[in-house]
C-alpha cells in the first residue's frame, strides 16, 4: 500500500473513530432529557388538560372562570373561619383561604411575565389585579380579624397550639396589622388609600428605572454613535456599557443613562415619603423597622451595625487583589451541558438527600411552551415529593432573567388526609441545542442553574404543614441561604467531576481548571462586596427616618463614605435601583445570606460535600421549615451554636483570600 493510500486509510479509519466516540457519551433519563433534541409528538385526540393541569386554564377565558371559583370558595372559607370557635380550625382556614388565592395569584403572577401568547398574558395580569383587590380588602376585613385576635389573646388555647399553627396565626396577624386593621375607620382609610398609592408608585418607579435616555445625536461624537441604538435625530441609551472596551463609550453610557429624570426623582421622593407615612401609621419607627421584623437581623440597627463591621474588616484586611485567574468561559462550556448539568443535580440530590429527578412526558396544553420539561421529585422512601417545570431555553419575549416561581405551595390537607404537593417552575435564558451540540453552559450558567435549583429544592423538600409557610415563603435574609449554599456545591471539584465530561468525547473537565476557575471569582472581590455594603446601605438610609436631604445628596455622602469613589455630577444612580421596589430595605439580605451559607458550607460540607447525613441534618433543620419556624433558630440548629455577626463578618472576609497554591500553579503551568 502507497504512503498516500495509507495516509487516506488512516483519516477514513479516524474519522469513523471520532464518530464512535462522539456516541460512547452515555446520559442518565434525565440527563437526557435535557440534552436531547426536544421533538413533540402531535396527538390530536389528546385532550388539552390547561396549563399545570388546572382544567379551566384550557385558554386565556378561564383565568376569569378560575378567579371566580377562587373568590366564591373565598366568601366561604372568610364564613367559616368567622364562626368557627377559636382553635385549630380557625388557622386551618386561614390558611385554605391563602392557599385558594395564591393558587390562582402565584399562578396568574408567572403567566402574566412568560407566556408567549399576550392573550394569555393579559388574562393574568387582569387575575392578579382582582385577587389582589380583594387580599387587600381581606387584610382590612375587621370581622376576619377579631377572629383571629379572639384566638391569640385567648391564653389556654394558644398553648394548646402546636409551634407551627401558633406562628402562622402570629404571621396573619401580623399582615392585618401592617394593613392599619387595628387603626380607626378614618386612619384605616386613610392606611388602605396609601397601599393602593404605593402600588402605582411601585410600578412607575420599576417601569421608568428600566427606561432608557436619549439624547441628539449631535452631542456624541459621529464615531461613536454606532455603539448605541439609534432613533432618528437622537441616541438612546439604554444601559451602562460597562463590558465596553472603549473607555469614551463607557463614560458617555454613564453619564447619560444615569442622567437625573425630574419625574422618577419625584416618584421615588414620593415613594419613600408614603412608605415612612404608612410604617408610622401603622405603629413603627420607619419603614425598615416594618419591613425587618421576622427576618434573621430584625431591625435596621443590627443591618448597619453588620455592613458597618463588615466595611471595617474589608478594610483592615489587605485582602489580595489581582488582575488575573480570567478564564474564559468557551473552554469550559463543552464540559457543562445542560443534560451534564442536570444529571450531576440529579446525583448530587440522590446522595444527598435519598430525591431523585424523573422526567415525565408533559400532557396537552399542560406547558406554555413545547420546550418546557417536567421534572418529578422522586424520594428513595417517602414517594412523590412534587413537580419541577423547567423553562430553560430564549424565545422571543420572554424576560431574560434568572428566576424561581412557587405555582402551588405544599400544605398538609385537612379535608382529604392528603399532602398537597408543591408545584414550581425554574425560569433561565439559555441557548437552544442545535443539530451539532447539546446547549453548552457557561461556569456563570452553571451556576445559576444551581442556584435556582437550590430555591426548587426548598419548595420540594419544605414539608410544612400550612401553605402560608411553604419553602421559599420565609424571611428574605433566609430564603436565598439554600440558593447559594448550592453555589459552593457547583464549584467544588468532588461535585463537579461527577458529571462535568466532554459531550463528544466524554473527557472530565481537569481539576486544575476548576481550581482556576474558584479562584478567579475571588479576584476584585473585596471591591464587590465593598459595592454591595454601598448599595444596602443606601437603602437603609433611603427607608429610615425621612432626612433633610434629597436621595442624591444622600447618595453622594455613603458613596463617598462606603464605596469610596468620587460622586459623577449630573447622574442619579438610585433612580436605576430597581432594587428598592422588590428589596425596600432588605437589600442587605444577600450579604447576610451568603455569610450564613458560607458557615453551612464550611462547617457542614467542606470535608465531604457528599455526606448523607449532613444532607439528613440539613433538610430536618434548614430545608423542611419553610417560614414556619425562626429564621436565626434554623441557622443554630444546623450550625449547632449560636452564630453572632462578627461570625458572619468572619465567612464573608474569609472567602476573599486567594489560594495562593493555585495561584502559584497557575502560574508555574
Amino acid at each position: 500500500m502507497s504512503a498516500c493510500k495509507r495516509l487516506l486509510h488512516f483519516v477514513k479509519h479516524r474519522s469513523l473513530w471520532t464518530h464512535v466516540r462522539r456516541n460512547v457519551t452515555t446520559w442518565s433519563p434525565v440527563g437526557a432529557a435535557f440534552n436531547a433534541a426536544h421533538h413533540k409528538r402531535p396527538n390530536v385526540f389528546e385532550k388539552n388538560v390547561g396549563l399545570f393541569g388546572v382544567p379551566e386554564l384550557s385558554c386565556p377565558a378561564g383565568f376569569q372562570a378560575a378567579t371566580e371559583k377562587a373568590l366564591k370558595n373565598t366568601e366561604r372559607l372568610v364564613e367559616r373561619a368567622c364562626s368557627c370557635p377559636p382553635g385549630v380550625e380557625t388557622v386551618e382556614s386561614f390558611d385554605r383561604l391563602s392557599d385558594g388565592l395564591c393558587k390562582v395569584a402565584d399562578l396568574a403572577d408567572f403567566v402574566k411575565v412568560a407566556h408567549p401568547d399576550p392573550a394569555f398574558r393579559e388574562a393574568a395580569e387582569k387575575a392578579c389585579i382582582d385577587i389582589g383587590t380583594v387580599v387587600e380588602k381581606l387584610n382590612t376585613n375587621v370581622e376576619l380579624c377579631k377572629s383571629l385576635k379572639i384566638l391569640l389573646e385567648s391564653p389556654d388555647i394558644v398553648a394548646q397550639l402546636d409551634p407551627d399553627t401558633r406562628r402562622v396565626a402570629e404571621l396573619f396577624m401580623f399582615d392585618f396589622k401592617i394593613s392599619g386593621i387595628h387603626l380607626d375607620d378614618k386612619l384605616r382609610k386613610e392606611a388602605v388609600a396609601l397601599h393602593v398609592k404605593l402600588l402605582d408608585l411601585n410600578n412607575e418607579f420599576l417601569v421608568g428605572s428600566h427606561l432608557p435616555n436619549r439624547i441628539a445625536s449631535s452631542a456624541i461624537p459621529e464615531h461613536l454613535q454606532p455603539h448605541f441604538a439609534d432613533e432618528g435625530s437622537f441616541i438612546q441609551v439604554g444601559g451602562l456599557h460597562a463590558d465596553s472596551p472603549n473607555d469614551l463609550v463607557r463614560e458617555i453610557a454613564y453619564r447619560i443613562y444615569l442622567y437625573p429624570n425630574a419625574d422618577l426623582m419625584e416618584c421615588l421622593d414620593e415613594l419613600l415619603k408614603c412608605r415612612y407615612k404608612l410604617a408610622k401609621l401603622v405603629g413603627y419607627d420607619s419603614y425598615g423597622h416594618r419591613a425587618l421584623k421576622g427576618t434573621m437581623a430584625k431591625t435596621p440597627e443590627t443591618v448597619m451595625s453588620f455592613l458597618q463591621l463588615l466595611t471595617d474588616r474589608l478594610s483592615d484586611s489587605g485582602v489580595l487583589r489581582a488582575e488575573r485567574y480570567n478564564t474564559e468561559p468557551s473552554l469550559y462550556s463543552p464540559y457543562l451541558s445542560l443534560g451534564a448539568c442536570m444529571e450531576g443535580l440529579n446525583n448530587l440530590f440522590s446522595q444527598l438527600y435519598g430525591v431523585s429527578l424523573m422526567s415525565e412526558h408533559a400532557s396537552a396544553g399542560e406547558v406554555w411552551s413545547e420546550d418546557v420539561r417536567k421534572l418529578a421529585v422522586v424520594h428513595e422512601t417517602e414517594g412523590l415529593m412534587g413537580y419541577i417545570y423547567c423553562d430553560f431555553f430564549q424565545r422571543q419575549d420572554k424576560p431574560h432573567q434568572d428566576c424561581h416561581f412557587t405555582i402551588r405551595g405544599g400544605r398538609q390537607c385537612q379535608e382529604t388526609g392528603q399532602y398537597q404537593l408543591p408545584v414550581v417552575v425554574l425560569m433561565l435564558s439559555l441557548p437552544h441545542p442545535t443539530k451539532r451540540a447539546p446547549t453548552l453552559l457557561t461556569p456563570g450558567m452553571m451556576e445559576n442553574l444551581f442556584h435556582e435549583m437550590g430555591h426548587a429544592m426548598h419548595s420540594m423538600l419544605g414539608r410544612t404543614r400550612y401553605q402560608h409557610v411553604t419553602g421559599t415563603r420565609c424571611a428574605t435574609d433566609f430564603a436565598e441561604v439554600p440558593s447559594i449554599l448550592m453555589e459552593y456545591f457547583a464549584t467544588d471539584y468532588r461535585v463537579i467531576s461527577q458529571f462535568a465530561r466532554h459531550y463528544e468525547t466524554g473527557q472530565p473537565l481537569p481539576e486544575n481548571m476548576v481550581a482556576r476557575l474558584c479562584e478567579s471569582k475571588k479576584v476584585c472581590g473585596a471591591a464587590d462586596t465593598q459595592l454591595q455594603i454601598f448599595y444596602a446601605v443606601l437603602d437603609q438610609i433611603y427607608h429610615s427616618q425621612p432626612q433633610n436631604h434629597t436621595t442624591t445628596d444622600i447618595l453622594k455622602e455613603m458613596q463617598q463614605k462606603y464605596y469610596g469613589l468620587p460622586y459623577t455630577q449630573n447622574t442619579a444612580w438610585q433612580l436605576r435601583f430597581s432594587h428598592l421596589i422588590g428589596y425596600g430595605a432588605k437589600y442587605y439580605s444577600y450579604l447576610m445570606s451568603r455569610a450564613v451559607a458560607s458557615m453551612v458550607w464550611k462547617q457542614c460540607f467542606v470535608q465531604d460535600p457528599l455526606n448523607r447525613d449532613m444532607g439528613e441534618r440539613y433538610r430536618r433543620q434548614m430545608l423542611a421549615h419553610g417560614g414556619a419556624k425562626e429564621p436565626m433558630l434554623m441557622v443554630e440548629g444546623m450550625l449547632q451554636r449560636q452564630p453572632t455577626m462578627e461570625d458572619f463578618v468572619d465567612a464573608l472576609v474569609s472567602e476573599l483570600n486567594l489560594n495562593f497554591e493555585t495561584f502559584l500553579m497557575d502560574s508555574e503551568s
